[in-house]
């Protein structure tokens, strides 16, 4: 068979047998509750555009509904301020709001200044943390020195917005996985896919996590459908728009 027909008919698993954990990334409860229920999220993330998109004004009232709706998952939990010793005591208010609680630290603030010596003391002292908005090897490479070996850790490196620039994204990651791998607690998170195949490639190179919006989640429910029935529901849906537009041609 051809190679490029063979790789178009391959069988696609079902979103639940991909090894890869899918994080559930948004702001709206509802959508949380009903990732939740579903069963196919294994954790969860927002950050705080997200959640000023959302309408939230009151950050910890917000993280609390979350954490009465996911109990038994990770979440996590950005700090928002540009100094690093704001950063730290809001670190410590995220993280003592439970359990399953990660403290989501951007690799850099605003003035380029790394976080990395923040990174160092918060994980060493216990705190489970999401390293976030990391978008180069030098970064990932920075973060993995810093981690705490006996911590739980997720490396998020935003594999969508590097597709942003033009660039692969996935040899970046490729490396990141080997970068991190000896730390057999830290997992490298795949951010800001931008289409549902993103999973497959995630799934592929061996990546630990995957963030998804609700919206890439819904188009998930796709995957691995037949092409032909696709197409199929394709043209009712043209067929169906058509006809309740009530077009006509005289």
């Amino acid at each position: 068979m051809n190679p490029i027909m063979q790789d178009v008919q391959e069988k696609v698993p079902s979103l639940r047998d991909l090894q890869i954990k899918i994080f559930s990334d948004g702001a709206d409860l509802d959508s949380i509750a009903e990732a939740h229920q579903a069963g196919v999220a294994k954790g969860f993330t927002t950050n705080p555009s997200l959640m000023a998109k959302a309408g939230i004004t009151n950050y910890i009232a917000f993280a609390k509904e979350v954490l009465k709706i996911v109990t038994d998952l990770p979440v996590s939990f950005e700090v928002f301020s540009d100094d690093f010793e704001e950063m730290r005591y809001q670190a410590h208010k995220i993280h003592a709001l439970g359990s399953n609680v990660f403290v989501k630290i951007p690799v850099t603030n605003t003035r380029r200044e790394s976080a990395a010596a923040l990174i160092h003391e918060l994980h060493r002292g216990g705190i489970k943390l999401n390293v976030t908005a990391i978008l180069s090897l030098r970064q990932v490479e920075e973060v993995y020195a810093a981690l705490d070996p006996e911590v739980p850790a997720f490396v998020s490196v935003f594999a969508g917005r590097i597709a942003d620039t033009g660039r692969d994204p996935l040899p970046l990651m490729q490396a990141a996985l080997e970068v991190i791998r000896p730390k057999t607690k830290a997992e490298l998170l795949w951010a800001s896919p931008r289409e549902v195949f993103n999973l497959m490639q995630a799934e592929k190179m061996g990546c630990h996590i995957i963030t998804i919006t609700p919206d890439l989640l819904a188009k998930a429910s796709k995957f691995g459908m037949d092409l032909e029935d696709l197409s199929l529901d394709t043209v009712k849906m043209f067929y169906n728009d058509a006809q309740k537009s009530g077009f006509k041609i005289a």
